[in-house]
């Protein structure tokens, strides 16, 4: 089990924009810095010495010292830095799966994690390199059909071109999913199969 210190919070910069997911720890320190804000379910700003005034509600995860019991921040805002910076997603499988909704990029079906396979657009037999623009996600059949095939002569076609993601919380928070970070996230980002 992650210890509460260790979860990950969503920051925004000054213009409400995900830029980054840290650790609980590091939004403290920001807060208590002065260089961030707590923002609470209700879009109320909070700097260190209010928000360390605040009780708990039932169920909420909290941090305990010696005398005092802290509510743990799950956004946070910057309160200087306004700009979006360009961060570059690891190519892994992990965050091909991400990429690629959990979904087959020729039949376009939604099995299983178990069922899917990654697939080299252009075979590796044929000089095909392992990154963003030539691995796809494919399910079993799929991949079986196509072989070592080129594209071209497979019969099939990419649902859409394999590029390099931009980075967004998915990739930096494998499998967390707040409620919390949903007012903050665009739909479109929000409905991938973050818990498969």
């Amino acid at each position: 089990m992650v210890a509460i210190i260790n979860e990950p919070t969503l920051v925004l910069n000054k213009n409400w924009k995900d830029v980054n997911v840290c650790t609980v720890s590091r939004a403290l320190s920001l807060v208590w810095n002065e260089s961030a804000k707590i923002v609470d379910h209700d879009y109320q700003l909070y700097d260190w010495p209010e928000w360390s005034k605040l009780k708990a509600q039932d169920g909420e995860s909290v941090i305990r010292s010696a005398r005092n019991s802290f509510r743990v921040p799950e956004v946070v805002v910057l309160t200087t830095y306004d700009r979006v910076p360009v961060a570059a997603v690891t190519f892994s499988r992990r965050n091909i799966f991400k990429r690629d909704h959990y979904t087959c990029q020729y039949c376009g079906i939604q099995p299983n994690q178990e069922d899917l396979t990654i697939d080299h657009v252009v075979p590796r037999a044929s000089g095909g390199v392992s990154s963003w623009t030539n691995c796809v996600l494919a399910c079993v059949d799929c991949n079986k059909r196509k072989a070592d095939m080129p594209l071209a002569k497979s019969g099939f076609k990419l649902r859409k071109q394999p590029v390099r993601p931009a980075w967004k919380p998915l990739y930096a928070a494998p499998g967390i999913r707040k409620e919390s970070w949903a007012k903050f996230i665009s739909d479109a980002y929000w409905s991938v199969g973050l818990q498969k």
